[in-house]
This record gives C-alpha cells, sequence and structure tokens, in this order.
C-alpha cells in the first residue's frame, strides 16, 4: 500500500513512518524541510519525499496523487501560549485540508492522529474511549485539537473511511524536536518542577503507539476510533520511577489544585511576555489535575495494542536523552 504521511518528521510520526515501512508498505512523506527526515529513514530505499504544507491545497493534493491511504499526523504540539496562532492553523485547517482531500480521492483508509485531551477535561469517573464526546478544553493546543477532532467526525459522519487514533502521552526515545514529554522529563530530572497537583497521566510508549498506526491500514472497514492511552500513573509516581530509575534523590511535593492554580494562571499571562520557555503551563497543570484515564481495549482486540511497562520507557527515554546531550551524565544517573 502506498501510503501519504505529514508529520513524518515529528515524535510519533517518525516512529510511525519507521513501521510502516517494516510492516511492506511505500511510504512517501509531505514535509516543510526534507533536511528534517530522520537520517536512518532518509538513507533507506523508502520514503519518498514531497516538499509541502498541511495547511496549501495544491501542494496536498499533489502529494496523494497516486496514493493509496494517508497517515495524518501533522500538528504543532506545544503548551507554549506564544505559539497560539500557530497551533489553531496548522492543526485545525492542516485536518480540513488532508482529510477533506483523501475523502475526496476516496482514500482508504485515512488515520488521523488526534489526542486522549480532545476528549477532556473528562466527566467524574468517565474512562475515555472511541465514543466519548469532544469536549471544551482551555488553551490553544488541547482546543485546537479538540476542533480538528470535530473535523475528522464530520467526515466519518459522511462515510469517509477515517480511523482515529487517540494516544495518551507519547513518552520514550528518538523524539527529532525535543518536544513537550521529553522536556517535562527533563525538567523532572534538572529539579525544575518540584511542585505538581495531585492526578497523573496516560503515558504509552512511542513505539507501541506506532505499531498500533501501522496495524489500522486495513481497507475496506469503514470509520473507526482507537483510544492508544498506555498507563495512567499519578505525576508524583512518575518522578519516583525516575528517581528510582537513575538513582537520584529527586524532590517533589504534591500540593492541592486549588493552591497552585492562581500561581499556574498568572505564570501563563506572563509567559507571553517573556523571551523564555517557563517549565510550567496551564496546560500541562490541567492535564495532570484532569488526572485522564482511558479504555483502550479496543486497540488491544483490533490493533493487537500491548502497551510496554513505563518503567522500560522511561528507562530508555532517559538513556536516550543522555546519549543525545539533552541531559548530563550525572542526571541521568545510574542509566548515563
Amino acid at each position: 500500500m502506498r501510503i501519504l504521511v505529514t508529520g513524518g518528521t515529528g515524535f510519533v510520526g517518525s516512529h510511525t513512518v519507521r513501521a510502516l515501512i517494516a510492516a511492506g508498505h511505500r511510504v512517501r512523506l509531505l514535509v516543510r524541510d526534507p533536511r528534517r527526515v530522520p537520517k536512518d529513514i532518509a538513507e533507506g530505499e523508502d520514503p519518498s519525499t514531497a516538499v509541502g504544507d498541511v495547511t496549501d491545497a495544491a501542494s496536498v493534493q499533489e502529494a496523494m496523487e497516486g496514493c493509496d491511504a494517508v497517515w495524518h499526523g501533522a500538528s504543532v504540539y506545544s503548551l507554549d501560549v506564544r505559539r497560539a496562532a500557530a497551533m489553531w492553523r496548522t492543526n485545525v485547517e492542516g485536518a480540513r485540508m488532508v482529510l477533506g482531500a483523501a475523502r475526496r480521492a476516496a482514500l482508504d483508509p485515512i488515520v488521523y492522529v488526534s489526542t486522549v485531551f480532545a476528549l477532556c477535561p473528562p466527566a467524574r469517573g468517565e474512562v475515555l474511549s472511541g465514543r466519548s464526546e469532544p469536549k471544551h478544553p482551555p488553551g490553544a493546543y488541547y482546543g485546537s485539537k479538540t476542533e480538528a477532532e470535530r473535523v475528522a467526525r464530520g467526515f466519518q459522519a459522511e462515510g469517509a473511511a477515517v480511523v482515529t487514533s487517540y494516544p495518551g502521552g507519547a513518552f520514550g526515545p528518538g523524539d527529532p524536536y525535543f518536544g513537550e514529554n521529553a522536556q517535562a522529563v527533563r525538567d523532572i530530572l534538572t529539579g525544575r518542577v518540584p511542585l505538581g497537583p495531585p492526578g497523573g497521566l496516560t503515558i504509552v510508549d512511542v513505539r507501541d503507539v506506532a505499531l498500533a498506526h501501522a496495524a489500522m491500514f486495513v481497507p475496506g472497514r469503514g470509520p473507526r476510533r482507537y483510544v492508544l492511552s498506555g498507563h495512567n500513573i499519578r505525576f508524583a509516581e512518575i518522578v519516583r520511577i525516575l528517581s528510582e530509575l537513575t538513582g537520584r534523590r529527586i524532590f517533589h511535593r504534591t500540593l492541592p489544585a486549588w493552591s497552585m492554580r492562581p500561581m499556574i494562571s498568572l505564570g501563563n499571562a506572563v509567559q507571553r511576555c517573556l523571551p523564555f520557555r517557563m517549565p510550567f503551563s496551564r496546560e500541562g497543570f490541567d492535564a495532570i489535575a484532569w488526572d485522564p484515564h482511558g479504555d483502550d481495549s479496543e486497540a488491544r482486540r483490533d490493533l493487537g495494542f500491548d502497551p510496554r511497562d513505563p518503567r522500560e520507557t522511561l528507562a530508555d527515554m532517559v538513556r536516550w536523552m543522555a546519549g543525545e546531550g539533552h541531559i548530563s551524565r550525572r542526571q541521568a544517573g545510574k542509566l548515563g
């Protein structure tokens, strides 16, 4: 199957490209800068590349010619309030452009990468699944992904073969852009986040997400939705695991969410005026305070989704970070 991939130079995207090639598919990457294609992918027999942007109709149409299916993962994933405009433009208009073109071309399947946070904040006791409705979360990233989710569901309602994945927080090695989750682990290891609210995160290994994405490329099954949530872990437990894996004492205290919220809101307002990135954000705080839980049973049944132990994920992530110089050997401790 010839698959057009958008977002293939990113964290989830680059791992997914490797999984698609390993599964025997031929891949064409739509990229803005071919130099961003990871070296191990660029030097293989696949993929081919097309230069363009997901918000440009002509480049999307040209890249899609001759393809049987599409994997749309291109998005701006940032909790930095200063990037709000880019998130709304790329995340929403990009989804409308790529999914719309794929529907008109009758591609099957059309895999769209959403996020469990497009289904947040969860109602009390709610376990998020493909049947959960998108809500109205605050913030540019969650808000833009929720609006893009509505776009995807609109195409599904029209009968397009849109298959939506809802990964939890994707962690693991090999993040070409050293994105939000890698930065969060670095900030924990460097002591920049000594406080946190009660609650937790869904952690899923990026390699397991990539394998699930590759398993979605079976035509003729119609619209589907799969939560790939992995494991829900309390934030304080993540800190404890990192402390144990590295053999270092990492200071952390849990405070009531209400006591931290005014400080977080003020920090978000101040961040708009600062030239540097602060180690916390309103959306990052909300992600923990919401404490989302997901039901990935359908992905386990249909896709063979089998999320690995998060200790393995975090250990591999820290080793990679140390090897790439994102943290010092001392900060990596026993994993350095």
